[in-house]
């Protein structure tokens, strides 16, 4: 792959939860020029103007209706993504609590997930970009220019999470974030749409002892090795 030329390269980074996929998708990204994506950031944007208007989350038609009346922009910042709903940044109201336990109400219906899968390719159709999710290599980008899987061990990946709380000086119990880890990837796995699968030609990546960056060397020097 030539990095240099003009065409739209896609790389996808799907995963579970706490084994670094955003992290690794801005510095990759960064480093190759690339837009970034973070396609659950679209999920949470609607499932934040779903709470706002008071609908039933489980009603599937409202939320159709819903993601036919939004304009979802997620555009880069000096923080890696900023999320714009109907032209207004809301990157801090996705990521609250309330907006997190309700997300898989967007992310289990599959009208609504049909529609984000159009916005998510049209994104993906206009620059090259590195995009991050659960299904973004077996779904959204099946003929990706390259497709990683990144995993760690589930105890490295709430050791992760357990920091990260921490740091925001939250009160947390790391057994009860690994055994909440393990709840997470049953559920991301069994899932009837968008289910966590790594597809067969994505390229496995265990970022278990590994940095961020040096999960993105690696993933560069595979890139521009293949170029």
């Amino acid at each position: 792959m030539d990095l240099n030329n003009s065409t739209v390269q896609v790389i996808t980074i799907d995963g579970p939860a706490g084994a670094g996929k955003s992290t690794v998708a801005k510095g990759l990204a960064q480093a190759l020029g690339f837009a970034y994506l973070d396609t659950g950031a679209m999920y949470r944007a609607l499932t934040f103007k779903a709470l706002c208007q008071d609908l039933v989350l489980d009603n599937e038609d409202q939320l159709v209706e819903l993601a036919k009346n939004t304009k979802i922009d997620v555009k880069p910042n000096m923080n890696g993504t900023k999320v714009l709903l109907d032209g207004e940044d809301v990157s801090l109201e996705i990521r609250t609590q309330d907006v997190t336990n309700n997300t898989f109400y967007i992310a289990r219906a599959p009208k609504v997930r049909e529609i984000m899968v159009q916005w998510q390719r049209s994104i993906g159709q206009k620059q090259s970009i590195v995009v991050e999710g659960r299904d973004t290599g077996t779904v959204v980008f099946p003929q990706a220019a390259y497709k990683f899987y990144i995993d760690a061990q589930v105890q490295e990946r709430a050791r992760r999470r357990f920091e990260e709380l921490k740091a925001k000086e939250e009160e947390v119990d790391l057994n009860e974030l690994t055994q909440a880890v393990i709840k997470r990837d049953d559920s991301d796995i069994n899932r009837k749409v968008g289910a966590l699968r790594k597809a067969d030609d994505a390229i496995l990546i265990d970022t278990t002892g590994l940095t961020a960056d040096q999960t993105v060397k690696k993933m560069l020097a595979i890139v521009k090795n293949h170029g």
